[in-house]
């Protein structure tokens, strides 16, 4: 059979042969779960893998990319959260978490604590805490600290992430919150093309003015961080916003179906994740992938729970309990220890359906586990036929 031919002039910039980029998930399992096997398979099959570089620290971070290295020789990316501000992750110091515990509001924890007591759920040690922090919340993180250091801020490691970024040289670094520009020059010394994900058209202005070579409009219907707007209403206004460069969309993106919506609506690639979490290759729990194959599409909710930020995951017990508290988020890094502490509650009682499972709407669409290239070559299979039968659709006009 002849393989099928869709391009782009994204393909040509980044060299791959399909315009399919994996989304850089960094969340899961530990290691995050856009780990190497699922992006050397979606890269190996012709689109472009990006690694969840959120919760590695360094030396993981190279490991992996050796890793994918091994497994496959073609172009793939690393995907980092940029949070703006001074947000705290930590402490990872002596003091542990009764330090963390310092300046949250007691309503925080005693919330955590009633809802592990309500859910039947064994209290974790303190090991387990600092281990169970949520991986959403949680930069790559930075070479191992002094044990008396107190807690630390985002922008204190994030400039050593972006030099083993650059040192490992991917095709793509892709800013998967916040703006990429004080890192641009030097990704762009190093060749890397860089992405900066946004969800409304000020936040593409801005991205693109600080040097992103591609924007990725994500709308309201993805997995993980989202915004308000609706992937259909968001991703041509982007594109008009920001032309001539080269926009991708995220969100609700969960056939051949929607590729082909996408190149209609002026995008140049799809970001695909929940799609490529139902595969084995992907990193995540048994039954996260469960979940996603039982879930309907409304069974995910948008939370602030996991990270201070709004994020949408799989429902649970645990969002529910959150919700139902009126407490608001905290900013991002300390919301992540307060709900730490009930995650780590959950994995130490064997309850990882109480765990943190991102996913997207199209949730609904997954029925079965496939391998990750069996994905992609459906997509990119389905796309094709779309498009040729909508070639070869006759238009008439009729004159009154």
């Amino acid at each position: 059979m002849a393989q099928p031919i869709l391009r782009t002039p994204l393909c040509d910039l980044l060299g791959i042969e399909y315009p399919i980029i994996l989304a850089g998930m960094g969340a899961g399992n530990e290691g995050g779960a856009a780990g190497p096997e699922l992006v050397a398979a979606v890269s190996e099959a012709g689109g472009l893998g990006v690694l969840g570089g959120t919760g590695r620290n360094l030396e993981q971070f190279h490991e992996a990319c050796a890793h994918i290295r091994r497994l496959t020789k073609k172009p793939f990316g690393v995907d980092l959260l940029l949070p703006a501000g001074g947000s705290l992750i930590g402490p990872r110091s002596s003091g542990g978490m009764s330090a963390a515990r310092r300046g949250i509001d007691q309503r925080y924890w005693d919330w955590a604590d009633s809802t592990i007591q309500e859910l039947g759920l064994q209290p974790a040690a303190e090991r387990a805490l600092l281990e169970s922090q949520s991986a959403a919340d949680a930069p790559l993180a930075s070479q191992p600290r002094p044990a008396t250091e107190t807690p630390y801020a985002y922008q204190d490691v994030q400039a050593r992430q972006i030099a083993a970024i650059v040192e490992e040289k991917p095709a793509v670094f892709a800013a998967g919150l916040g703006s990429p520009g004080p890192y641009v020059p030097a990704l762009h010394e190093a060749g890397i093309t860089v992405f900066g994900l946004v969800g409304n058209v000020k936040a593409a202005r801005r991205v693109q003015a600080d040097g992103a070579d591609v924007i990725v409009a994500q709308g309201h219907e993805a997995g993980g961080h989202t915004g308000r707007i609706g992937t259909f209403a968001l991703t041509p206004q982007v594109v008009d916003a920001v032309r001539p460069t080269p926009v991708v969309l995220a969100g609700g993106v969960g056939s051949g179906r929607s590729v082909a919506a996408a190149l209609a609506l002026g995008a140049q690639a799809v970001w695909v994740g929940t799609l490529f979490l139902a595969t084995p290759e992907a990193n995540i729990l048994p039954e996260h992938k469960q979940h996603l194959i039982s879930a309907t599409e409304e069974d995910t909710r948008v939370t602030r729970l996991y990270s201070g930020k709004t994020a949408r995951s799989l429902h649970n017990a645990v969002i529910e309990s959150w919700e139902r508290s009126g407490l608001p988020a905290l900013p991002m890094g300390a919301q992540g220890i307060v709900s730490g502490r009930v995650q780590a509650a959950a994995r130490v009682s064997g309850r990882n359906d109480l765990m943190m499972q991102l996913g997207g709407q199209i949730s609904g669409s997954i029925r079965e586990l496939r391998p990750a290239h069996v994905v992609l070559e459906e997509l990119v299979r389905e796309t094709v036929d779309v498009l040729t039968a909508l070639a070869h659709t006759r238009v008439t006009f009729s004159m009154s």
